[in-house]
């Protein structure tokens, strides 16, 4: 992996693409978050889909935006349910899962706590101020959550890995944070102090005698800015445990829902 600093500007492209849907073409410079072997799915700078398709054009983006495509959002989409308040542990082969939004879900079994892509902030984008927001408040109060053992990252959008969210976690829980190839470099780049296990599809991090995750092929993409699309991996993951074993994909609807098939 490599461990150095990787700043750009966000344009149009880039702070668009925190709602996961397009970005502008990556330049030609060398891939900051990391270094390997050539691969079934890395030519040595990109990943890519094998079989699959690439993502979408600034061309696609522009398209979407201004040809009419996009549908009117409301100001607010309040949840007619109240916040969860989950156990502080459920064990042996229970299984409880709790949406908290997008592809955030808390996963409890076999006594351990396990966030999904966590975000907790009001924006997805490189920004504070300006991106996606959001629409209905958390299923979860941050506040609420139980101690947080393990946090899965699929890939790279913004409303996926959210720094802000993975930094209070790390401060307030010190999970085990598992990500595919290159998702470390961007993590600890701005969190420093979190432990960050990273592996390739077909790896597995076993967390107790009960519970192991597979991190498994998905078809999608990655990019933080304008200039760094594919850089990182992507991927599924498969939770082995006594209650059955979970998929957890982060986006399902790439490439006509190829996923699940």
């Amino acid at each position: 992996m490599k461990r150095r600093s990787f700043f750009g500007l966000a344009t149009l492209g880039g702070a668009l693409l925190s709602g996961g849907v397009f970005a502008a073409t990556s330049g030609s410079g060398a891939n900051p978050y990391y270094t390997g072997p050539v691969s079934a799915h890395f030519d040595g700078r990109n990943f890519f889909n094998p079989g699959g398709v690439p993502p979408g054009s600034f061309g696609d983006l522009l398209r979407w935006q201004l040809g009419g495509g996009r549908t009117a959002w409301p100001d607010k989409y309040p949840s007619p349910f109240p916040p969860a308040i989950p156990s502080r542990r459920v064990v042996g082969d229970e299984l409880r899962v709790t949406m908290v939004g997008h592809a955030t879900m808390l996963v409890q079994t076999a006594g351990l706590n396990i966030l999904t892509d966590p975000v907790w902030s009001d924006r997805v984008s490189p920004v504070s101020f300006a991106g996606p927001r959001r629409y209905n408040e958390p299923g979860i109060v941050f506040e609420e959550l139980p101690p947080i053992d393990v946090v899965l990252i699929s890939h790279n959008h913004y409303d996926h890995l959210d720094i802000s969210t993975i930094r209070r976690l790390v401060v307030e829980h010190d999970p085990l944070i598992i990500a595919p190839l290159g998702n470390d470099t961007i993590i600890q780049e701005d969190v420093g102090t979190a432990r960050v296990s990273v592996g390739d599809w077909g790896d597995a991090t076993r967390i107790n005698e009960a519970v192991r995750v597979h991190i498994e092929p998905c078809h999608h993409w990655s990019a933080r800015g304008s200039a760094d699309r594919r850089m990182a991996l992507w991927a599924a993951f498969v939770i082995e445990t006594p209650a059955g074993k979970i998929y957890h994909i982060g986006d399902t609807g790439y490439h006509d829902g190829i996923n699940y098939r």
